[in-house]
């Protein structure tokens, strides 16, 4: 095992200034969920030049690949993640708020790095399987519209996983060690509502209020979470701004009375 260690250290330690260079090129250009157009062949193009075998778009997805190598079984897939979420703008080495455009996308997430160093590992577990000589198949695994998209899910139901034996990933996290603990499914629907236009002080009793809808929904919800089993939860969210997530606590909010 240790020589397995000292091995992936000397691999990425080689390409280190290239790991760099693509974690700092994507988190420049933060694309969010199925619009990582740049994002996903940047690192299928590294993957490429690489030696791997490239599939893209696969599944009929946009912006999902599939880079291989080698051959037989066992079949292991790394996940790699790239998208970035809706006004989270954010210079770079900056612990404060310092968005570089106000309102604009950002990696807050740390997708960036999290695909480059599914890349790097990818590129480590390549280099031991061919020095080694070791049977079985590595796939990096593309997945867009991970931030709240359901990515992964269609690429599953496209049968892209059937055949893998194993499927690992890694998120950025400030320590180091396995992610035990068990996360809830996540289910979204929006509900648009259209009702009828009317002056409030001539004629308010024509008028069929949208927002009275919208708030008789949101008040009902909450009164929903009451009587769900306890491992359950309804969060919701109106999406002014393009940046407003269900599962966010919002900041702030503005409302006119």
């Amino acid at each position: 095992m240790e020589a397995i260690f000292q091995f992936v250290d000397e691999v990425v330690e080689a390409q280190r200034d290239t790991y760099c260079a693509i974690a700092d090129d994507i988190w420049d250009h933060p694309e969010t969920r199925f619009e990582e157009f740049w994002s996903a062949q940047r690192l299928a193009d590294a993957l490429e030049a690489e030696g791997f075998q490239l599939t893209r778009d696969a599944g009929g997805i946009p912006n999902a690949f599939i880079a291989r190598v080698g051959e037989g079984q066992p079949v292991i897939a790394l996940l790699g993640e790239f998208d970035a979420l809706a006004g989270l703008s954010q210079q770079a080495h900056s612990a404060e708020p310092t968005p570089l455009t106000p309102g604009a996308n950002g990696h807050g997430c740390g997708h960036n790095l999290l695909g480059t160093a599914a890349f790097a590992a990818a590129v480590a577990a390549k280099g031991w399987l061919q020095q080694h000589g070791d049977s079985g198949t590595l796939r990096f695994y593309g997945c867009p519209g991970e931030e709240g998209g359901s990515g992964k899910t269609f690429m599953v139901r496209e049968g892209l996983f059937d055949d893998v034996d194993a499927a690992l990933t890694w998120h950025p996290e400030a320590w180091a060690g396995m992610f035990s603990t068990r996360t809830l499914a996540n289910i979204q629907a929006a509900w648009r509502f259209t009702g009828t236009a009317a002056h409030a002080a001539n004629s308010p009793h024509l008028g069929r209020s949208a927002l009275d809808a919208v708030t008789l929904m949101t008040t009902g919800s909450n009164f929903l979470n009451e009587h769900i089993i306890e491992k359950a939860r309804v969060h919701y969210a109106l999406p002014i701004p393009a940046a407003s997530r269900p599962t966010w606590c919002r900041r702030r909010r503005k409302c006119c009375i």
